[in-house]
């Protein structure tokens, strides 16, 4: 019943003029013990004076309190600024007190009103402790009686710093749940063994699966504010191996008005331990280049296109023009936009194939810049569909670079991928070929044709990170094509970002690499990923390995074998350098390829983008049969020749 009754009403708090009545009852009674202390028990003086001085000061207190206010605050959550204002009461309280034995001695007031200097000391001593004092005992006998009757959950800090003090303030605070903080857990050895507020500090040495067991800890928050994602991660894969649940608080810039609230502790995610660098949108070079302009997307309602909409919003644009044939996906873009207070933007529900519609466009609107994030992008649909990849990825490319080129268009950036660097499928290959007509393109064209190549972005559609979050849900098992398979990740944010960097500073006839960091494998990625659902591999869920797909890489590339990079002023973005090709040639074969395209024969179709891109070679697919008689041709050429 004591349970129940203190669970339904933990939310409930004390009243505060009860809370008033109680610190009024408080400082009569130490008026009265000041007397005690000051003439001994036994009250050797006459009492009538502090028979009239008593009802004064019930009085005295009350306005005293009421002036400011101490009576006020939330007896259980007491902190420092309770403290300071009680003081203050206290302050004001003696004051008023001096005020009047000041006019007692001047005959203004009676002298039965007359008090001792001395009485007046121990009296404000006494308020100023057992004021204070009382607040803290009914706040530590709250939260104790709490963890005793409750459930409770025990937890463990890591990060015995300021945040860490922080954290365990906004934990203790909490009304919504019992957590008793049972330690703090950090690195620094001049820490381990003492206390901090009474609490014990360990080493990271200490955390075992013995040390959980034996303190029954449910929890352990990550508390190390601008924490590396290398340090982050090792820290999470100790960790994620014992059984509790690892939470971590947010970027001290996420904090609620400055304060970190209990409900902002989220669990950690693997977007935690694979997020970059956190997004500058204060960047003067972007600011410049976008000003005034009419800035044209395509692939608007995509992952990539609708955070550089969102990117582009920030800035002092003339227009934005968002392209996409997705409807839906548009239409929940527009609604955000609108919902942010963004103004100055056109959705346009459009096909960039359809080449008289998109020349309408242009000719209405004049963009001053292009970003070209429309594309089929998933691997084994474009294996099985390579005439669609080629209407999408090159022919819609060509024709929206023709069109930039014929209206004038200042810059022209393709968001392109590292799938096309030595391509071993039909989506890489068709990017590739597209970078190719880009670059010649620029060669005969004012407008400045940049390229952005860069790997897997978090969270995008067709990711492996959301699949493997239904398959969790689903109880498993996690599908890896294979058990050695990489890839780079990068966010969406920082992926947009840096296409719009790139853009800034591209002069044109660039192919822009951003740097994605470290590979990740996928198999290690799965595992850590159950771990992180409070799971446990294998025995609550399985890893089934299904082999790769059809023209699926066991590692991406950002650089083919005959590029190499130039640094620019952005760490993150370099220039690839790579022989020319002969762009006539190059166009008149994209020119056949694209009427090839109209008899949907997949393997001629295929053939020709083979001779146009000669470094691809299919894998795990059908059209490896075209390399083998490739091969096998050229070798008998080469037995003519010799």
């Amino acid at each position: 019943m004591i349970k129940n009754f203190l669970i339904n009403n933990s939310h409930k708090h004390a009243s505060k003029w009860l809370v008033l009545s109680i610190d009024v009852f408080i400082t009569v009674f130490n008026f009265f013990l000041a007397y005690v202390i000051r003439f001994g028990i036994t009250l050797n003086f006459d009492t009538t004076n502090l028979v009239y001085q008593l009802p004064i000061m019930v009085g005295l207190s009350v306005i005293s309190f009421l002036l400011i206010g101490s009576y006020k605050g939330v007896v259980r959550h007491t902190g420092m600024r309770d403290a300071y204002n009680l003081f203050l009461s206290v302050t004001v309280l003696i004051a008023l007190t001096g005020f009047l034995m000041v006019s007692s001695r001047l005959s203004l007031m009676p002298e039965l009103l007359n008090i001792p200097v001395s009485i007046i000391c121990i009296h404000y001593m006494l308020n100023i402790i057992t004021l204070t004092t009382s607040r803290l005992i009914f706040k530590y006998c709250y939260y104790y009686v709490k963890s005793k009757i409750g459930e409770t959950s025990r937890i463990l800090i890591y990060g015995a710093g300021d945040s860490g003090l922080i954290t365990l303030a906004a934990v203790t605070n909490d009304s919504n749940r019992a957590l008793s903080v049972v330690g703090f857990v950090d690195d620094n050895p001049q820490k381990n063994g003492k206390t901090i507020n009474g609490i014990k500090v360990y080493g990271s040495s200490a955390l075992s699966q013995s040390f959980i067991t034996k303190n029954n800890i449910k929890e352990i928050i990550v508390s190390i504010p601008h924490i590396s994602n290398s340090r982050l991660s090792k820290i999470s894969d100790h960790l994620l191996k014992l059984p509790v649940k690892v939470k971590i608080i947010p970027a001290v810039n996420d904090w609620i008005d400055g304060k970190l609230n209990v409900s902002q502790i989220k669990e950690i995610q693997i977007e935690d331990l694979l997020e970059r660098a956190p997004i500058n949108m204060n960047n003067q070079n972007i600011k410049k280049e976008l000003n005034d302009k009419v800035i044209m997307i395509t692939g608007a309602a995509g992952s990539i296109g609708s955070e550089i909409a969102r990117q582009a919003s920030f800035y002092n644009y003339k227009n934005l023009i968002l392209v996409d044939q997705a409807e839906s996906a548009l239409y929940d873009l527009q609604q955000e936009l609108l919902s942010k207070g963004v103004a100055n933007f056109t959705p346009i529900v459009a096909d960039i194939r359809d080449h008289q519609r998109m020349e309408t466009i242009f000719e209405r609107f004049r963009p001053n810049m292009v970003f070209h994030a429309a594309a089929y992008k998933h691997v084994p649909l474009m294996e099985s569909n390579p005439c669609e990849a080629i209407k999408i990825n090159v022919l819609g490319t060509r024709k929206l670079a023709d069109l930039s080129s014929q209206y004038g268009v200042d810059k022209f950036v393709f968001v392109s991928t590292d799938k096309a660097v030595n391509p071993t499928n039909v989506m890489g290959a068709t990017k590739r070929v597209a970078e190719m007509y880009i670059k010649c393109l620029h060669k005969t064209s004012k407008t400045k044709f940049i390229t952005t190549r860069f790997g897997n972005v978090l969270g995008s559609n067709g990711s492996v990170i959301p699949l493997f979050k239904k398959q969790i849900q689903k109880g498993g098992p996690l599908t890896v094509t294979h058990q050695d398979v990489t890839r780079f990740f990068m966010t969406i944010p920082e992926a947009s970002q840096l296409v719009i960097e790139a853009g800034t500073m591209g002069n044109g006839g660039e192919i822009f690499i951003f740097d994605m960091g470290e590979s990740v494998k996928i198999f290690d990625l799965a595992k850590k990923m159950i771990r992180l659902s409070g799971l446990r591999y294998p025995e609550d869920i399985d890893i089934k390995i299904t082999g790769l797909r059809p023209g699926e890489k066991l590692y991406e590339e950002l650089l083919a074998d005959t590029e190499n990079t130039l640094p620019t002023y952005h760490k993150k973005i370099m220039i690839s350098k790579f022989d020319d090709n002969d762009c006539a040639m190059v166009k008149d074969k994209i020119d056949d390829l694209c009427i090839m395209n109209l008899l949907n024969q997949d393997h001629q179709i295929v053939g020709k983008l083979k001779e146009i891109v000669p470094e691809y070679i299919s894998n795990n697919s059908t059209f490896e049969s075209i390399d083998k008689i490739n091969k096998e041709t050229f070798q008998k050429k080469q037995k003519v020749l010799v």
